[in-house]
Formats: C-alpha cells, sequence, structure tokens
C-alpha cells in the first residue's frame, strides 16, 4: 500500500513557510522582519504566503536579512512554482477520474481536499505520483491496443480504474495454472448455470469453475464513462482475468459477455487487452469472439430450430430446457437475429440490480 509519504513532493510549499519557522525560531514578529527587509508589513504578508515571486533583488536582501544564501532561496522559490504547476496537473488528473463513484463504490476512501483525494487515487491505482500513473496505466493502455467496438466511446481514465479494481480483486483468488483445454471443456457445466436465478448462487460457482482452469472471475460495476461489459487481459502465463460489469442488469447479455470473453481467452493472443463496450462489434477477432459464444450458449445443430421458434413463451422455454440454457438468453439470441423484436417475450429474460451500500 502507498503511504501518503509518498505523495508529498506534490505538496507546494513556499518560501514563506521557511522564512516563518526561521522568525519563529527567532522569536522575531512580520513586522520587525518586514522593516528589516524594508518593505510593508503587507507586502511581506504576500511574500510569506507566495503571492510575491522572489527575484534575485529579494533573494539578496533575504539572505542580509537573514544570513542564508541568495542560491538557497531562488531554489526554494523554485521548487514551489514546480509544485504549483504539479499540484494544478494533479487537479487535473482528478478531473480524468470518476472519483464520486470510486467513492461511492467503496474502492477508495472518501476525502475532504484535493490532496487527499490525489493521494487516495494515486493508492488505488499502486503508483507514487501522477506521472507514474501516466507512465504506467495511459501510456500502457495505448501500446496494448485495446480491442473495442466501433461504437464504444468511454472515458480513459474510467476504463482504466475499471480495470485496476480487477486487477485488485484477482490478487485474492486463489487459482490453479492457466490451462486452456480444461478451461474449454468446463464451458458446458458453465452454461447449465445459466439456468440458475440468483447471482448469489450462480457467481459464486462460476468464479470456482473458472478459478480451476486458471481464470479469475471479477464482477466489478462500471463506474461512470465506462461503457464496457466485458474485459480479458493475462496477468500472467498461468493468470487470466475475465472481468463483467453486469452492465444491462439481464441474463441474456451477462451470460453471452462471459461466453464472449471465454472465446477472446481461448482463441486470442495472450498478449492482448480485450474490451467490449457499445452495441456494435468490429474485427475478425470481436466477431470471432461473437460466434464462439453463439455456439458455446446454442450448439450449432439447434440453432436451426431455435430460428423457427414462434413468438411463444412456452416453446421458447421448452427449447431453453433442450439446450440447458436460461430462457432469457433464447430470447436474446432471437433478438440478436431479427426474429423476434426488442420488445418480444422480454419477460422471460431475469432482471438484476446492483445492491446499495
Amino acid at each position: 500500500m502507498i503511504e501518503l509519504t509518498h505523495f508529498l513532493p506534490d505538496w507546494a510549499s513556499p518560501p514563506g513557510a521557511t522564512i516563518s519557522d526561521i522568525l519563529e525560531e527567532r522569536g522575531q514578529s512580520v513586522a520587525e522582519f518586514a522593516s528589516a527587509m524594508g518593505n510593508s508589513v503587507d507586502h511581506t504578508l504576500n511574500l510569506l504566503n507566495g503571492s510575491v515571486r522572489i527575484t534575485n533583488g529579494v533573494a539578496d536582501q533575504l539572505a542580509k536579512t537573514l544570513g542564508i544564501s541568495a542560491g538557497f532561496w531562488l531554489s526554494r522559490e523554485s521548487q514551489f512554482r514546480d509544485g504549483l504547476v504539479r499540484l494544478a496537473k494533479n487537479e487535473e488528473w482528478l478531473k480524468e477520474l470518476p472519483v464520486n463513484d470510486l467513492v461511492k463504490f467503496k474502492w477508495i476512501r472518501k476525502s475532504s481536499n484535493t490532496t487527499d483525494k490525489i493521494a487516495a487515487c494515486l493508492e488505488f491505482f499502486g503508483v507514487p505520483t501522477v506521472s507514474d500513473w501516466r507512465i504506467q496505466y495511459e501510456g500502457g493502455t495505448r501500446l496494448a491496443a485495446f480491442r473495442t467496438s466501433a461504437s464504444f466511446s468511454s472515458a480513459e481514465g474510467s476504463i482504466l480504474a475499471w480495470l485496476r479494481k480487477g486487477e485488485i480483486e484477482s490478487t485474492a483468488m486463489d487459482c490453479k495454472d492457466w490451462n486452456g483445454e480444461a478451461f474449454f471443456s468446463t464451458l458446458p457445466r458453465i452454461r447449465s448455470l445459466t439456468r440458475q436465478k440468483d447471482p448469489s448462487v450462480f457467481i459464486p460457482e462460476l468464479q470456482k469453475l473458472c478459478a480451476e482452469c486458471g481464470v479469475a472471475v471479477v464482477i466489478a460495476r462500471a463506474p461512470s464513462g465506462c461503457r464496457s461489459s466485458g474485459a480479458t487481459r493475462f496477468l500472467s502465463a498461468n493468470k487470466a482475468l475475465l472481468m463483467l460489469s453486469f452492465r444491462y442488469l439481464s441474463d441474456d447479455h451477462f451470460w453471452f459477455t462471459f461466453f464472449h470473453e471465454a472465446g477472446h481467452l481461448i482463441l486470442h493472443d495472450t498478449k492482448d487487452i480485450f474490451l467490449e463496450g457499445g452495441d456494435l462489434c468490429s474485427g475478425t477477432e470481436e466477431q470471432e469472439a461473437n460466434d464462439f459464444a453463439s455456439n458455446q450458449l446454442v450448439a450449432p445443430e439447434y440453432q436451426g430450430e431455435m430460428r423457427s421458434l414462434p413468438v411463444d413463451g412456452r416453446a421458447v422455454m421448452r427449447f431453453a430446457r433442450k439446450v440447458d440454457v436460461s430462457p432469457g438468453i433464447v430470447v436474446g439470441q432471437l433478438q440478436h437475429l431479427d426474429i423476434f423484436t426488442q420488445r418480444q417475450l422480454n419477460n422471460l429474460k431475469v432482471r438484476y440490480s446492483w445492491i446499495q451500500e
């Protein structure tokens, strides 16, 4: 965990703070110091609070009055002004992050001032400074070549916060070494979980089955600005992360996203990060993952029968039992194929809601 002391270099302490410390040690009043400097009290107070810059002339006068070299005061002034620039940049950085949601979700502690908010966010991301964050997260994101949809438009800071939550949660999950064949073989058992309506029942079982194959499944609510429904990446050669956001709060979308992400892990390069968002998918790998998900949920030999289903709830439920998936998934597939309209048989879908903290 990052301590607050790591954040101290980004404080902007004016040279006047050092002057005040010297005056206190010497028992000298501000009025006496102002007189010795040949300035008014008001001007001296502005010098102490940083409103007045220390120029060469002021530095020479400070050296004569306080007995500390002019070079020290000029260096102190330069550090202060640089610190103000850093603080301004840090405050701009905060605006890039969904701080309110990070607090609401209890991912970071609640803070009353900007400096503490910055420190809390840096601690969350595991870096000592904003500059380090830029290098490790922002630069790293671009180099990793996110796979996004054509209609994806999210705030990068929100995406990175969501992905970081996945990293944090996954570290607490014990997983066996990654085994792609075992993971693929486990998917039929996972498909059966789609018929379980209660997330408090199916999520722990889903996580357990995946952990046996080296996949840490993290469910994390997406903060404002992050439109991602799922993401996958390999944290190491032996451990994969599969994140889900429950973005649409329905069983058909949740489970399709899971199997879509599973497809990325099985079919695609382990060095890439795949991030899904928006309503359209683009690129060969995205289409491959979509096809993989569709075929895992409803095997190809049953898809012709599915396409011929009437808009009848009982018929859909009978077919869903036959292929061992939830009726909502069948409805979602037929809506995606434009065989059912987006309004037909939505009552067969299971709807979820986030528990309020």
